[in-house]
């Protein structure tokens, strides 16, 4: 974990300075008084007025001395705070986008390997090769646009806190889960499938068949279980994908979550929280990886003797 999150540091760190376009351009810019500024006093208080490689050096020492992402460049508020206040949006959105995606894809991918072509499995196989093709953020435009044009009806543009409102919070996120539970669901149901398959034609399978057992046992307590960790591995691999992914559905449907936060400050070439959010995405992400490689002592307890 700590070389890959060290070396995504320095790739966020670097990449955003690439952008056309200049921090302190922009802020001149948005003062309209170019003529009258100065500047070389804009850079240093920014702290921009020294090589590159100083500044990624004091962003790290503050990270470790203080645990700090560092304070916005636009706003001077301080980056680790934001983000903790655009968590929550993310997180329910990433969340039922993942419930989702896994009720459609793990029930669909099993019946569609203990029902091999037959009907059911190729319809199986043909909705996830659509949900895998359609592009989500199509999907999400055209669900912001026809109903409102048929019908008058548009998601809530302004964010109704959960406590204050569960049906109505639950309603406003359900739409843009839906699509990138979707979007998720038909490679896991593909994956799912083919495991089964896999694991349904072992011997001990046939055992468990020949002793008489219900098919519910022998596919949930002995086929599934040990089909269950290339899936799971597949699910952890797809979570940068969500992250992606909620970046355009927070931006689709007006929801303050860390990726609309991200385009804000891509479009204000606001270098320190760009570089932030990167990071706390990076090491989030790699600590989902890690607890879902944790989990297969528990799918499997032969990983226990290794």
């Amino acid at each position: 974990m700590v070389p890959t999150l060290l070396i995504v540091s320095i790739a966020v760190f670097l990449t955003i300075r690439l952008i056309p376009g200049n921090v302190v351009d922009m802020m001149v810019g948005d003062l309209g008084i170019a003529a009258n500024v100065d500047r070389t006093q804009i850079e240093h208080a920014l702290g921009l007025d020294v090589p590159i490689y100083v500044q990624y050096g004091r962003w790290m020492a503050d990270l470790f001395l203080h645990g700090s992402l560092g304070t916005s460049l636009r706003s001077g508020q301080p980056v680790n705070g934001t983000i903790l206040a655009r968590l929550p949006v993310t997180f329910e959105l990433g969340l039922l986008a993942i419930i989702i995606g896994l009720v459609i894809a793990i029930p669909i991918g099993i019946y569609s390997a203990i029902r091999q072509d037959t009907v059911g499995d190729y319809g199986g196989r043909s909705l996830a090769i659509i949900f895998i093709s359609v592009p989500s953020f199509w999907i999400g435009t055209m669900v912001m646009i026809y109903p409102s044009i048929w019908w008058g009806w548009a998601p809530s543009m302004k964010l109704i806190p959960f406590l204050d409102n569960p049906l109505g919070n639950l309603g406003m996120f359900i739409i843009p889960a839906a699509i990138l539970g979707m979007l998720m669901s038909g490679t896991t149901m593909r994956m799912t499938r083919t495991m089964m398959l896999e694991v349904l034609r072992q011997d001990y399978i046939r055992t468990a068949w020949s002793k008489g057992l219900r098919e519910r046992v022998v596919v949930l307590r002995h086929g599934l279980r040990n089909a269950i960790i290339p899936v799971v591995t597949m699910i952890g691999m797809q979570l940068p994908l969500l992250v992606g992914g909620s970046v355009i559905m927070e931006q689709i449907f007006v929801l303050p979550g860390i990726g609309r936060l991200m385009l804000d400050a891509l479009s204000v070439r606001d270098y320190t929280m760009v570089s932030g959010i990167n990071l706390f995405v990076a090491t989030a992400v790699v600590a989902i990886n890690l607890l879902v490689d944790l989990t297969y002592a528990y799918l499997d307890p032969r990983v226990h003797y290794r």
